[in-house]
This record gives C-alpha cells, sequence and structure tokens, in this order.
C-alpha cells in the first residue's frame, strides 16, 4: 500500500490558496487552528491532520500485514533472547549421577520453556565444564549444583570460566545451598522414605544430616545452617550435620551423639546432589530410613530457576548503582571544580588573597558494620 497524496484544488484566480509547504505542515497529534480573520477552523489544516491520521494507518496496517504469511498464518514476533542457564554439576562415577542430573534439567525446562539449559561437570562426567563453555555464544549465567560455599565454587568454576574466551559473558550464581527450597527437598525425601512423628515418639527421633565435607569454613557453614532450617521444618527434631570426608563429625559420630541424648529413631537425610558413594555409604550406615538423594525433587529444580534470576538481578543492580554512583562522582567533582574556580577567580576579580583552607570539622567516619555469615 502507498502513503495518499494529498491533492490540493487548482488555483484559478490571483486569490487561490497555495498548497502548505512543509514548514506549515501539522505534527500528527495536531487539531486543526481557527482562522484568525473568520474564527472558523481552517479548512486546510483539517485536509493535513487528516492525511497524516491515514498515513499513521496505514504504516501500522503494512507492520501488521508483513508478518501474515502467504498461507494466512501469523509469523510469532521474535521473543528477546535470555542468557543461557548451564548448570554446573560435580560429576561421579556412578552412572545414576548423570540420568538424576539430566531429569533435574528436563524438570527445569519445563518450568522455562523456550530457556537455553546445558550441562557441564567439574570433573569424571561428560560433557566438561570447558566444552560446554565453547559451544555457547554471548551470555550464560553458571548455577553451581552444589549444596554450599567451598573449592570448587570459589576457585574450580571461575577458573575455568576465565579460560572460556572473549566469545562468552558469563557469571557465576551462588551455590543451591542454604535456602528453604532445599529444606523442603529434604523433607519431602524424608516423607517419601517413611517420616513419620507423633507425640509418642518426638522425644525419642532425632536426623542426621549427611553431606560430602569439605575444608571451606563456609561450607561447614552453610551446612549448619541448613541442618538448622530442616530442624525447625521437622518442628525442632534435633539435626546433627555429619560429614563422609574432610570434616568433622562423621555420620557414625553424629549417630553416637543422638544416641546418647536419648534419640534412638534416627533418619538419616542424604545432603547430596545425585546418587555416588558417599551417598551409598552414609544412607547405609542409618538405623531407621534414609532419604534419597535431592536429585529432580520440584523444589530444586524451581531453586536452580532462583538462583539464575537471582544471578540476574544481582547484576542488572551492580550495573545500576555503578553508573549511579558514577554519575553522582562526576557530578560532584565537576561541582568542586567550578566551585573552586569561581572562588578564585572572584577573589583575584576583588584584588585579594584566597583565605587560607579551614581543617575539616568533621569527625571521625562511621566504621561500618560487620557482616556475619549465617
Amino acid at each position: 500500500m502507498t502513503e495518499p497524496e494529498l491533492r490540493q484544488p487548482t488555483a484559478r484566480g490571483p486569490g487561490a490558496a497555495r498548497p502548505p509547504s512543509p514548514e506549515h505542515t501539522l505534527p500528527p497529534d495536531s487539531t486543526a487552528q481557527p482562522d484568525i480573520s473568520t474564527g472558523q477552523p481552517d479548512s486546510t489544516a483539517q485536509l493535513i491532520s487528516t492525511a497524516q491520521l491515514v498515513t499513521r494507518i496505514t504504516v501500522q496496517l503494512s507492520s501488521q500485514l508483513s508478518r501474515v504469511r502467504l498461507d494466512g498464518t501469523r509469523t510469532p514476533m521474535t521473543p528477546t533472547a535470555r542468557p543461557a542457564l548451564v548448570a554446573v554439576a560435580h560429576g561421579s562415577r556412578d552412572p545414576g549421577a548423570l540420568r538424576t542430573v539430566t531429569a533435574l534439567l528436563e524438570r527445569v525446562r519445563e518450568l522455562r520453556p523456550g530457556l537455553d539449559v546445558r550441562l557441564g561437570h567439574i570433573e569424571i562426567d561428560r560433557p566438561p565444564l570447558t566444552d560446554t563453555l565453547a559451544g555457547l555464544c554471548g551470555e550464560a549465567v553458571l548455577v553451581p549444583l552444589l549444596l554450599g560455599r567451598g573449592q570448587h565454587v570459589k576457585h574450580d568454576i571461575p577458573r575455568t570460566l576465565a579460560t572460556a574466551g572473549r566469545h562468552l559473558r558469563a557469571r557465576v550464581a551462588a551455590p543451591l545451598g542454604p535456602h528453604p527450597l532445599l529444606v523442603e527437598a529434604l523433607y519431602g525425601r524424608l516423607v517419601e522414605a517413611g517420616w513419620q512423628l507423633d507425640a509418642r515418639s518426638v522425644r525419642g527421633t532425632g536426623v542426621v544430616l549427611a553431606a560430602a565435607g569439605s575444608r571451606d569454613p563456609d561450607s561447614v557453614a552453610d551446612t549448619r545452617r541448613t541442618a538448622r532450617l530442616l530442624s525447625e521444618r521437622l518442628g525442632g527434631v534435633p539435626v546433627i550435620p555429619a560429614y563422609a570426608s574432610a570434616a568433622s563429625p562423621t555420620v557414625p559420630e553424629a549417630l553416637r551423639a543422638l544416641a546418647a541424648r536419648g534419640r534412638h529413631r534416627i533418619a538419616i537425610a542424604s545432603y547430596f546432589t545425585a546418587p555416588g558413594r558417599f551417598a551409598a555409604q552414609s544412607a547405609a550406615k542409618g538405623p531407621w530410613i534414609a532419604g534419597a538423594p535431592l536429585g529432580a525433587h520440584p523444589a530444586i529444580a524451581r531453586l536452580v530457576l532462583h538462583r539464575y534470576e537471582e544471578a540476574l538481578t544481582h547484576a542488572s543492580t551492580h550495573a545500576s548503582t555503578h553508573a549511579s554512583t558514577h554519575a553522582s562522582t562526576h557530578a560532584s567533582t565537576h561541582a568542586s571544580a567550578y566551585a573552586s574556580t569561581h572562588a578564585s577567580t572572584h577573589v583575584e576579580e576583588q584584588g585579594h588573597d584566597a583565605a587560607p583552607a579551614q581543617p575539616n570539622p568533621a569527625g571521625d567516619p562511621a566504621v561500618p558494620s560487620a557482616l556475619v555469615s549465617a
């Protein structure tokens, strides 16, 4: 469709109106102005406004028709591409680990259709994280399928990302734990294993939260916090964190500690993302029930997406804060320079020397409050 032409009447005498020049054209949202001599709306302006309205409708209609195929169907509008989600798993020689992580990511895809979700392993299993990153281009968020801060989260994953190359802009999200959704998954696995609690059995019941273990104090602190959250979820039943390696107490030591407090009905909460040697060994030592590894529990799938969105929000907030701080600093510096120059010029014009600078009367700066890790 072509833009309609506005035709003016042919001039037949010296008093005939001339076609309007471009500088007299009204904007699309303007209304006709009255003629000063008659007080009536100017017909030329009305014609111009009508023509522009027709033009606007024509452009919009053409835009809509351009997305209609020859068979009458409409082409979908292209959605804005989001950064890829790269789930980073540890890896295991147990073949069930890869199956479990794959099932988890299928749940994530079901919750977020269209999101590019990929898998990379730190060791043993394929694909390795290096290969996954090499196959990406653009932006990505790496979500560790790990349960606390430790060597892999703090060093191994960032080191691998640093060698990925300039083709990829990525950030690392927080590990899965601690978080209430993680606790819901632990509780769900215990219920699946037969967890029951009543007034008669509550005093003799306890839980051992069996984890892999780490020498990193932050990782140990994260596991302890998860144990406290799980105890609250279980109505105050004592939960003792225990470790398969690198830290203490061990699972047998935690079992003995609970038994010494009169807790002989002890469940094992498996604080592992996927099946493996540590998970199997820990579960085998329990005197009552043992929950399965967290795996593809629905709460874990939601938690993976939560960490992904959290990383994007944090990056956006950080960029906004940085931009605001930079603008504020620049404005403050510019204002100070202007004030200093203006004062100096004023003093010189008055023929007086500038007054010496006075000491800052402000007190000592406040000491920032310490950040306490839970």
